[in-house]
């Protein structure tokens, strides 16, 4: 592993079923911090990416061109990397997130969500990824709302919380959302930004 802390432990790069990996993909092995890097089943890695050390990827995701994590992120399942998108290490990224082509990826990207511009903020949510994988218009207009509360209103989160709990019961899609945003390490993406790209 590129790390300079490594010391010659016994580790492994673990890859799912049925995961294609195309030309000039780098992976590294994990470190003593998680022993291991996990790519996970039905993944499509694309040419020159790169997944550093320590990185626990899901199910069903897809790194374009030149996308490169750093060590110890964590990808949820069925996540979207366009093109040349770069993530600082430990960042987390949720399951069904998109990122588009050209980001710098700071802080922790909840799931659901399109991510985009720089400093890269929600950009929407992953309506188009959410129908291709069976969501129902009701489970996506749930996703909808809870992110207009979250991202678009101009609350801090910790108030955006508040509101979504006291508002909203509690439901599969909504404690993911609010577990991963409570979990974060780096803090959570900016919300809703209208300038120019």
């Amino acid at each position: 592993p590129q790390d300079l802390k490594f010391d010659g432990e016994i580790t492994t790069a673990e890859i799912g079923d049925n995961t294609t990996i195309r030309e000039c993909v780098t992976i590294n092995r994990g470190t003593k911090d998680r022993y291991r890097t996990v790519i996970g089943k039905n993944c499509l890695i694309q040419a020159y990416s790169h997944v550093a050390h320590d990185c626990e990827v899901g199910d069903n995701c897809v790194f374009s061109n030149n996308s490169t994590l750093a060590g110890h992120i964590t990808v949820g399942d069925y996540v979207v990397l366009a093109g040349m998108v770069a993530v600082h290490q430990f960042v987390k990224i949720g399951s069904h997130a998109f990122v588009t082509g050209g980001s710098l990826v700071r802080k922790d990207i909840p799931p659901f969500v399109k991510a985009a511009r720089e400093p890269i903020s929600y950009a929407g949510i992953n309506s188009v990824g959410l129908r291709r994988r069976g969501f129902s218009e009701e489970q996506i207009a749930e996703i909808q709302n809870l992110y207009r509360i979250l991202f678009v209103q101009n609350r801090n989160l910790a108030k955006a919380i508040e509101i979504i709990e006291a508002e909203y019961q509690a439901t599969e899609i909504r404690d993911e959302i609010l577990d991963f945003i409570r979990n974060s390490g780096r803090g959570i993406m900016k919300g809703f930004n209208n300038r120019a790209m």
